[in-house]
């Protein structure tokens, strides 16, 4: 997973946003996923690390990394499948 913290919501306006109240998820990234994140914070664990994002990060999933994760507040990300 790379986060990036230097990006701006400015550049994801064209992408579709997506959002989701409180929830724990179990996921599988079928493709390469990026997105950035405009409101709400999650915490995502793998088998090599935990993290935690929060508005104003721009990040990056590899295709076919499996997570574990929690919505801990209302989340809304603008989101990009490669």
């Amino acid at each position: 997973i790379q986060i990036d913290k230097s990006r701006k919501l400015s550049e994801f306006q064209s992408w579709e946003e997506w959002t989701s109240k409180p929830d724990h998820f179990d996921w599988e990234y079928k493709k390469e996923e990026h997105c950035y994140i405009i409101e709400g914070e999650a915490t995502i664990e793998t088998d090599s690390q935990t993290i935690s994002i929060e508005p104003g990060d721009f990040v990056i999933f590899p295709k076919g990394l499996n997570v574990i994760g929690q919505f801990i507040n209302f989340f809304e990300n603008s989101i990009h499948l490669n």
